[in-house]
């Protein structure tokens, strides 16, 4: 960006006192403020000069380096037809979440909240033969995702600016180089940025494909949980894998036996009653001992909802992240009262895996009547168990009925399961799934996010080339996107104090806010010098020529603004001096002849 003056007399910006009503963190709430934009809607934001000349800055990084990492930038519209999202099956695959409009001829279109499909197209359209690739594109341009609750500012909006780029390969080799290469460049990207960030293991989601991994930013107000170990692992909490245990011989277990359990629909109080009425030679009952089945209700693309339970220890709880996750593309809720209604077999706080599910009754023989008489119904409900739960464990679940319990049911002899899902909360300590030692939780907001999509696309939009022998191949193909917008916001929340925002040099709207304070001419004459020489020096400069306004309101101004270097010119003009600070350090006086150079050289040593 070229070095210019701007002038607070004329700058287009009015800065706020006061946090706006729907400000929840720090970032959302000081880039009002400090007028670098406008909320135009929910989740829906207009960008003033301030906050554009960040953006700007932000792109420029991505940019150079995602062309040094070889990329080629095109640029694609965000209004699309249907029809490709239609042959990728994405139309309704996205579900809710697609901002779906009709023209006047009721021609179906999208505002794109994601590009793959016209990359590919693009790539089909003009290349035919191994020895046009590999070649890596890549765009910068507003996205659309219909979020059911945007928050939090720029960090989860309902129209944001993407870096989307993707890599096209013939071999999976080819694919892993790429890779490889885009990974790169994000780590030297969120260096120069200055964004601390970690790497983890992530899911792909609705974008499909095989390795994927998410660059996030630590921080308390993050909405993306994500585990590390001593070791080295790292993954968003979605992507964990539980540990298998071994199973368990159970040859010598009892029976299983149904129990009166009144007043019980809780886990903990299971458990008291069991210790108190029930107790074993061995050692108290606890809630690991219980089986706990949540039921979900899962909305399915096209609109079909369907009742699942999950059987996990009741020690746990479902993480309806990871539940998303496992369901991905559809959506994962808690069932409702009206769930319940739909299946009387749900007992509420007495759920048992006798009434749904696949059934092995005529394979166990040592159950008693009450258990029998139910577990061969099989009822329209898929029942999921968490990993934990092996062949041969025995646990106290429920027996279907209000006030009754099953005790010494074992998996795999007295029931059994559709399957095996990761919806189980990871909890600090938890062993790490490669053995590198117990995990450690901490909060992150996703910045970036690499994917190897492999030919999902390619073979659903007929992307292939002629190979070295003149045979078709099918394409494999790599995405890799950082959230353009999200991560300004993250920067503002990592570079603020209470007063206001506190930018790197190298992404803030300026380097140097010289400040004439007091109604003195001489103040303003020097204040102008000062900063036509910062200029024609190569520093951006924020002015504060207003002459009426008070040096009071002007530094609380040029806190919240958040430039690096602040030059004040004031009382101390008469004695030559003026003064010099770092926007979070400790102020210097510098004699007026020597401020530009005191003040170019902060700016080169910020710089780098």
């Amino acid at each position: 960006m070229s070095s210019d003056l701007l002038r607070l007399s004329s700058l287009f910006v009015r800065t706020l006192r006061e946090d706006p009503a729907d400000a929840e963190v720090a970032s959302h709430r000081l880039l009002v403020r400090a007028g670098y934009i406008r909320r135009a809607a929910p989740g829906i934001y207009t960008w003033l000069p301030l906050g554009l000349r960040v953006l700007a800055k932000v792109e420029a990084v991505v940019r150079e380096e995602m062309t040094a990492a070889g990329a080629q930038e095109v640029h694609f519209p965000a209004l699309l037809p249907r029809e490709p999202y239609e042959t990728t099956g994405r139309w309704t695959e996205y579900g809710p979440n697609l901002f779906r409009l009709t023209d006047r001829k009721d021609g179906d279109y999208l505002l794109a909240p994601t590009h793959e499909e016209m990359f590919t197209l693009l790539v089909k359209d003009l290349y035919s033969s191994y020895k046009d690739l590999p070649v890596t594109l890549f765009q910068i341009q507003t996205k659309y995702r219909d979020e059911a609750r945007p928050r939090a500012g720029l960090i989860r909006g309902r129209e944001f600016v993407m870096k989307d780029a993707y890599s096209f390969d013939t071999t999976d080799a080819g694919l892993d180089a790429s890779y490889a290469a885009q990974r790169a460049a994000y780590q030297r990207i969120f260096d120069r940025l200055g964004l601390e960030y970690v790497v983890v293991a992530a899911t792909s989601g609705a974008m499909g494909g095989s390795r994927s991994e998410e660059f996030l930013t630590p921080t308390p107000i993050g909405e993306d949980t994500f585990v590390r170990s001593p070791g080295g692992y790292a993954a968003n909490v979605e992507a964990v894998v539980t540990p298998v245990p071994e199973a368990i011989d159970a040859t010598d277990a009892p029976a299983a036996h149904v129990e009166e359990t009144p007043g019980t629909p809780t886990i903990d109080s299971l458990v008291a009653f069991a210790n108190a009425h029930h107790a074993r030679d061995d050692r108290p009952w606890t809630a690991a001992d219980t089986l706990k089945n949540v039921v979900l209700a899962v909305t399915h693309p096209d609109g079909r909802r369907e009742i699942v339970v999950v059987g996990l220890p009741g020690d746990r709880g479902v993480d309806l992240k990871r539940a998303g996750a496992a369901f991905e593309p559809a959506e994962v809720e808690p069932a409702t009262d009206a769930d319940f209604a739909a299946h009387p077999e749900l007992v509420k706080g007495y759920i048992g895996p006798r009434a749904f599910g696949p059934s092995v009754a005529d394979e166990r023989p040592q159950v008693d009547e009450s258990v029998a008489d139910n577990v061969t119904a099989r009822q329209p409900v898929r029942y999921l168990l968490d990993p934990r739960v092996v062949s041969g464990t025995r646990w106290i679940t429920g027996a279907d009925e209000d006030g009754r319990h099953v005790f010494d049911l074992v998996a795999g002899r007295d029931f059994s399961a559709d399957g095996a899902i990761e919806a189980a909360e990871v909890r600090a300590g938890d062993p790490a799934p490669d053995g590198s030692g117990p995990l450690e939780l901490a909060r992150g907001i996703e910045i970036g996010h690499i994917f190897q999509l492999g030919r999902k696309y390619a073979q659903a939009l007929g992307l292939t080339v002629l190979d070295e022998n003149g045979k078709q191949v099918v394409v494999t193909m790599g995405s890799y996107g950082i959230g353009v917008t999200r991560v300004l916001a993250a920067l503002a929340e990592a570079n603020h104090d209470d007063a206001g925002l506190a930018w790197p040099a190298h992404v803030a709207p300026a380097h140097v806010h010289v400040v004439a304070t007091g109604k003195d001419a001489a103040v303003f004459e020097e204040a102008e010098r000062i900063s036509g020489e910062l200029v024609a020096r190569g520093v951006e400069v924020i002015y504060d020529d207003r002459p009426k306004v008070s040096p009071g309101v002007k530094f609380k101004d040029a806190e919240l603004l958040g430039v690096p270097v602040l030059l004040v010119v004031g009382r101390g003009l008469a004695d030559g001096v003026v003064e010099l600070r770092a926007r979070m350090g400790e102020a210097e006086q510098a004699p007026v002849a020597d401020a530009v150079d005191r003040a170019v050289e902060r700016v080169q040593q910020l710089l780098g």
